[in-house]
């Protein structure tokens, strides 16, 4: 199955510009040609209309009459029920639909809405399992609530700013946790200007990351598309965007976006072809064996391919896993929520391992250590366990800020974590230089010298976190 990804909108006055139904059609044919036994429609955003839904299902099922076709979307705008509709009347093989309790907005469109929007609705299903199935989900998704999002409600804006809808409700967290959630409305408009930066790309992961990621870099800094563009040999910016420029993604639609990409990348080499084809081999066995040495013999294969496509992420999954043991044994209200002091808890370790656990009371928390007693009874035995409570023990630190009419101040540009402080104080560095690398919401940043010079004050310790705007470094300029 080889998706084609929609963006876009096939039913504007311009035909969707250089997204145009020649440009689906000849993609498609390219991959009928390279065998592909099946076409996917990944409308990843739920920008396609039911007009633009008829005229692209129609056009690639006249070109490929004998090739399934699988449509799949979101419902962001609240127009996935009549698209589906429409994509099922106009040839549509599968069409990817949620159950009611679990659908709408940024999910899927409702399967009780699509199924009772065709001919004939209860030929298709049992509607009365179909509710059996969606009152359970009913109840799951309150246990999981404290993982909602917040978008309540379908906004046909998604159809100016075309975030997708798994990035929609990722980048709300992202911007709450940044400090930005009370400028939503701008990390949009900025995600719309920075698509055009970029060159009006396909958004989907990865190449949506690099959207969204430049979109937070210039809310955070107060920075216009104009700025973006006018500063780009000056700014420092994602390392996705970056390696975007760099053709790590491959060549977009139309070409790379000049002078910026010139000016942005300051002389980084460039990929040139498929990147695929210039990668180094990955040793998968020796990457096992590093892993099964550094976290145990627990390690799968599963957990290399984990690891190789996402690494940061899976050592922070390893560590916990070796710290607190096989969580997903847990039932997901002892995850998610603080236990409550005399309710019990059952807890299946393996069939024919049953605990029974109540927790009793807390002890105070000793204000030297952070450490806490926990007062529980396990099988009906009582038990004792002294935690670290790293809450109680936060501390606020101020930081000087970054005088922004001073260049050889530099300023965190946003609010992160320092993973690797790359300079000391008497370093000698140039203009361009990496002085740190931040990483905020796993968006990571080299943060470069605006000036040549010699590092005169250094602000920072790797695993510090900072807000934007701190004070990191101190940079005397050259003597001329």
């Amino acid at each position: 199955e080889a998706a084609i990804c929609y963006t876009g909108d096939l039913s504007a006055p311009n035909g969707g510009g250089k997204y145009n139904i020649d440009y689906y059609l000849n993609l498609a044919q390219i991959y009928v040609e390279a065998g592909a036994h099946i076409l996917a429609v990944k409308d990843m955003a739920g920008l396609l209309k039911p007009a633009a839904a008829t005229t692209l299902i129609s056009a690639l099922r006249r070109q490929f009459p004998d090739t399934p076709i699988h449509e799949h979307t979101h419902d962001t705008a609240g127009t996935g029920v009549a698209s589906m509709v429409a994509c099922y009347l106009a040839g549509t093989n599968i069409i990817d639909i949620a159950t009611d309790a679990m659908s709408g907005v940024t999910s899927q469109p409702s399967m009780g809405a699509v199924l009772n929007s065709l001919p004939d609705p209860n030929s298709h299903f049992d509607q009365d399992k179909l509710f059996e199935i969606n009152n359970y989900w009913e109840q799951v998704r309150q246990l999981y609530r404290c993982f909602d999002p917040g978008t309540q409600a379908t906004n046909t804006e998604v159809y100016k700013h075309e975030i997708p809808g798994g990035q929609y409700t990722n980048m709300l967290f992202q911007a709450q946790s940044l400090g930005l959630g009370s400028e939503w409305k701008r990390v949009k408009e900025a995600y719309t200007e920075a698509n055009q930066i970029l060159g009006d790309i396909v958004k989907v992961t990865p190449s949506s990351k690099v959207v969204g990621d430049l979109a937070q870099v210039m809310v955070s800094n107060k920075l216009s598309k104009e700025d973006v563009l006018s500063k780009a040999d000056s700014l420092n910016l994602p390392t996705s965007v970056v390696q975007y420029l760099q053709g790590y993604l491959g060549t977009p639609e139309g070409g790379f976006p000049e002078p910026f990409r010139s000016s942005a990348l300051k002389g980084a080499p460039l990929v040139d072809g498929r990147p695929g084809a210039s990668m180094q081999p990955l040793d998968l066995e020796q990457i096992k064996t590093d892993l099964v040495e550094k976290y145990g013999s627990w390690i799968t294969d599963k957990d290399v391919m984990s690891y190789a496509m996402y690494p940061a992420v899976f050592e922070e999954f390893a560590n916990h896993f070796n710290t607190f043991g096989d969580v997903s044994k847990l039932s997901s209200d002892m995850v998610f929520q603080p236990l409550q002091v005399g309710k019990e808890y059952v807890y299946d370790l393996e069939k024919g391992r049953r605990y029974y656990i109540t927790p009793v009371a807390l002890g105070q928390v000793d204000p030297k250590t952070a450490e806490q007693d926990v007062f529980f009874e396990l099988n009906g035995a009582p038990k004792r366990l002294t935690v670290d409570n790293k809450s109680s023990a936060a501390t606020v630190i101020t930081r000087q800020k970054a005088d922004p009419g001073m260049k050889n101040q530099v300023g965190a540009p946003m609010s992160a974590n320092v993973l690797e402080v790359r300079v000391s104080t008497g370093v000698k560095v140039a203009a361009g230089d990496p002085l740190c690398l931040l990483s905020a919401m796993k968006m990571e940043t080299v943060v470069s010298s605006p000036v040549s010079g010699t590092v005169t004050s250094v602000e920072v310790s790797a695993g510090e976190s900072i807000g934007a705007q701190d004070l990191m470094f101190v940079i005397t300029p050259n003597q001329h």
